[in-house]
């Protein structure tokens, strides 16, 4: 079980990395999948998006380190707080009336599968 839980740990990591990277190359093209509408055409905006991409790519390697130097409870730990991440981002979209396509599907799917990894490995139920 261990494996799985470490796959998915891994798996999101990766992705975040990836979507932080896609923000930071091409911020106007990412910003379209997120689920809200295009905040407008300021030639400042995609500096703005860059900035969200920066730090899912910290998320992304926060996650990663301690899957290299910590222990699994460690690594559980941060999925749980990491996860409040798309949950936040799924409200807001919510809020703002704006895809819950989006904000289910992508965000808040995200959010679970988080917590179904970091659960057990915060518990040690594994």
């Amino acid at each position: 079980m261990d494996w799985l839980l470490n796959g998915i740990g891994l798996l999101v990591a990766l992705a975040i990395i990836a979507i932080g990277t896609g923000y930071i190359a091409s911020p106007t093209t990412m910003v379209r999948s997120f689920g809200l509408p295009l905040p407008g055409d300021d030639p400042d905006i995609p500096s703005w998006l860059r900035l969200k991409g920066v730090r899912d790519i910290v998320a992304g390697l926060l996650v990663l380190a301690f899957m290299l130097w910590g222990v699994q409870r460690e690594i559980g730990i941060v999925l749980l707080i990491e996860a409040m991440i798309p949950v936040g981002d799924m409200l807001v979209i919510l809020a703002a009336k704006g895809s819950a396509k989006s904000a289910f599907g992508i965000h808040g799917l995200t959010a679970a599968i988080m917590l179904l990894a970091a659960i057990p490995m915060i518990t040690g139920a594994h």
